[in-house]
């Protein structure tokens, strides 16, 4: 999202254009974000603001993604979360129960103030068996004031802590990528995978066998590309470059 179609609280010149056209063509569509922070009818909004028409239905999350893979794995259970609302909410309406005690999951998300007893609290949990799950690897984000440690950067602290690796349900986890084309009702070969970033949305997309784009609007520059050993199908300057 951030990168393809918005910078921040910019649009990315030709986004709502290239929204109009997947419309105009009667084309499916995903927007996919690594953010569990919020929920799709918050993301929908701060695009809507941006000038960027779409809905809450066309929006999914590293949180839905991570709901999606716990019901795969427990039909129902408990749940430790440590997250904002949008990852709150998507495992409540899995079905599970969110609780700091006797957890069958302890699940690591994006929020706004890491806390050290929480932190501590799943530590505890996972080494009594619970299972350890987080929303995405990425390190570190952006925020108003600078860089900030990310989800990837706890998740690589609660490790160290507990001797338990966690298993990423989001980007590049190519579960996110199946999950989202079940959402949709697509198959992989008849899908486009656009995306920002080589270590995340092209590498996913290569891994579930979609073609993939790479826009070079977000973090990725040409020179960039020369670091990894896999390339994009494709490379656009943004998605108004994109032939439909």
């Amino acid at each position: 999202m951030d990168g393809v179609l918005v910078h921040g609280k910019k649009m990315v010149p030709g986004a709502d254009k290239f929204i109009e056209k997947l419309r105009e063509k009667g084309l499916k569509f995903l927007i996919l974000t690594n953010n569990s922070i919020y929920t799709p009818i918050d993301l929908a909004h701060k695009l809507q603001t941006s000038g960027v028409s779409v809905s809450q239905n066309e929006i999914y999350t590293s949180a839905m993604a991570t709901a999606n893979f716990m019901k795969t794995q427990k039909a129902s259970g408990n749940a430790f979360v440590i997250g904002e609302s949008g990852l709150n909410l998507a495992i409540h309406d899995a079905g599970f129960i969110l609780t700091p005690e006797s957890a069958d999951f302890v699940v690591l998300g994006e929020t706004f103030d890491y806390n050290f007893r929480q932190v501590t609290k799943a530590v505890r949990l996972i080494m009594e068996g619970a299972h350890f799950l987080a929303t995405n690897p990425d390190p570190s984000g952006p925020s108003d004031e600078g860089i900030v440690p990310a989800c990837g950067a706890m998740a690589s602290l609660i490790e160290k802590a507990s001797g338990k690796s966690p298993f990423f349900c989001g980007k590049p986890n190519p579960f996110m990528m199946r999950s989202a084309l079940n959402h949709l009702g697509v198959h992989s070969e008849d899908t486009v995978m656009i995306g920002d970033r080589m270590d995340t949305d092209i590498i996913a997309g290569l891994q579930s066998g979609m073609e993939t784009i790479l826009v070079l609007s977000g973090v990725t520059s040409m020179k960039d590309i020369e670091q990894f050993p896999y390339r994009p199908h494709r490379i656009a300057s943004s998605v108004r470059e994109i032939e439909i």
